[in-house]
C-alpha cells in the first residue's frame, strides 16, 4: 500500500508562452500524485493508490475537467503518465512529456500534450500534503 505521505498535491500552472507571456495561473492542473524522496512521479505507490490519483484540468472559459493519473506502459523511458478523463475512450488523454524523469518542485517545468496534439510547458507552483 502506498505511503499516505507519498501521495502530494500538485498544482501546475502555464508557464510562458507566446499566447501566455507572463504564464497563466488560470490555467493548469491541479493533481494527487505519488512522489518518491527524490520528487519524481512513484509508478508503484501509483499502483497500489491509483484510484487516489486525481487531476483537475482548469482552462480559463472552459469547465474543469475532473480525471485521473494514469500509469502505463510503453513511451519515453518504457512507461507514459497521462491524464484520463474518459475511462472509456482515449481520444480525452493528455500526456505528459518525459513526466518520469522530472522533478516536481516548485519553479520546476513539465510538458504535457493535450488532446488536439498541442504541447504546453508548466510551471510547478506548489507540491504539498495531499
Amino acid at each position: 500500500m502506498a505511503h499516505a505521505h507519498s501521495l502530494k498535491r500538485i498544482l501546475l500552472n502555464l508557464a510562458r508562452s507566446k499566447q501566455h507571456p507572463d504564464g497563466s495561473a488560470r490555467h493548469g492542473y491541479d493533481l494527487v500524485a505519488p512522489l518518491d524522496a527524490e520528487g519524481r512521479l512513484d509508478p508503484s505507490a501509483w499502483h497500489d493508490a491509483k484510484a487516489l490519483c486525481r487531476v483537475r484540468r482548469f482552462w480559463a472559459g472552459e469547465p474543469d475537467m475532473m480525471g485521473h493519473l494514469v500509469h502505463r506502459a510503453g513511451g519515453a523511458g518504457g512507461a507514459t503518465w497521462l491524464f484520463d478523463y474518459d475511462a472509456t475512450q482515449s481520444d480525452d488523454d493528455e500526456a505528459g512529456y518525459r513526466l518520469a524523469q522530472h522533478v516536481f518542485r516548485p519553479g520546476e517545468y513539465v510538458s504535457v500534450r493535450d488532446d488536439e496534439g498541442e504541447m504546453h510547458t508548466f510551471k510547478v507552483v506548489t507540491v504539498t500534503a495531499a
